[in-house]
């Protein structure tokens, strides 16, 4: 096996086409082809299967091995980093996989900071729900995601403990009181941000003798905003997720008694065997937002 072939068949697999991925990597669509077949043959199992319908797909196989191919090839670039690093001239890509409201949060400071130290670092922000994020991290498609809830085998950084509130319409009866309890959510029809929202909220209604009765399913903030301003239900956000979005005057914002947070973690599969790159992202977003934790406690 050559480092070509398992960059080839990694770049394949992304992209879908054997003639995407030679543009991507400069190289001949007979010559990724070529590429292909010698690591099918030195492997000697089959990989990629063409069908005519959905086009080219791993096999079982396939997807198993480009798992372990991922962390050849990091493990790799980590060598060329910190050869690099010996020279004085930090370089290398770090991807980040992120959930919207947390690209819109964390990730231009990061990424100021980041770019103006390691200029010759490249920094690849990858944006999907918050499950997505997380296969991403399984399958090592990033180095790094920003995450809801801790996951089995990962090493965990607490970027923020995200404040929680209901928001209501201002005619609702529950805006007459300073604050709002979770039981007095109880049969409420609940307007629910997927991507990391229900689960937790589930547990804490259980937790609280109340029944979390979802009513819509909406994918982001805005569109729950504007069901809760049409009076089609409740819903349950965060500070950061309301950050920069205006309210309109028909929608209230309530606090929980007592404070309801969800926590915000980078998480990486090992801080011990994360490359020059990403320890040095790592380092900048304890450095940025360690003082956040704190403050909330």
């Amino acid at each position: 096996m050559t480092i070509t072939q398992l960059r080839v068949f990694v770049k394949i697999a992304e992209t879908g086409s054997f003639t995407k991925a030679g543009q991507a990597l400069n190289m001949t669509q007979p010559a990724v082809s070529h590429a292909v077949s010698a690591l099918e043959s030195e492997l000697g199992v089959k990989l990629i299967i063409r069908d005519r319908r959905n086009g080219l797909l791993l096999t079982d196989t396939g997807k198993k091995i480009l798992v372990h191919i991922r962390e050849v090839l990091k493990g790799i670039e980590k060598v060329e980093q910190l050869a690099a690093a010996e020279k004085g001239l930090e370089q290398g890509t770090i991807h980040i996989g992120t959930f919207p409201a947390a690209s819109a949060y964390f990730m231009p400071k990061l990424i100021s900071v980041f770019k103006q130290r390691y200029p010759k670092l490249e920094l690849v922000l990858h944006e999907g729900t918050a499950d997505e994020v997380k296969e991403w991290l399984h399958s090592r498609v990033i180095d790094a995601g920003i995450l809801l809830f801790p996951t089995e085998d990962m090493d965990y950084l607490l970027l923020k403990k995200d404040k929680m509130a209901a928001v209501m319409h201002k005619d609702h009866p529950l805006c007459a009181r300073s604050s709002v309890t979770i039981k007095d959510l109880d049969g409420e029809p609940m307007v629910v941000c997927d991507g990391g929202y229900t689960s937790p909220f589930a547990g804490l209604f259980k937790k609280a003798g109340a029944e979390l009765c979802a009513a819509f399913t909406v994918f982001n903030v805005s569109t729950s905003i504007n069901m809760v301003r049409e009076g089609l239900g409740l819903a349950i956000l965060s500070e950061m997720s309301m950050a920069g979005t205006p309210l309109p005057d028909e929608v209230v914002v309530k606090e929980f008694t007592p404070d309801v947070f969800r926590e915000v973690q980078l998480a990486v599969p090992s801080i011990k065997d994360a490359s020059l790159a990403a320890k040095l992202f790592i380092d900048i977003a304890e450095e940025l937002f360690i003082h956040e934790n704190t403050d909330a406690e």
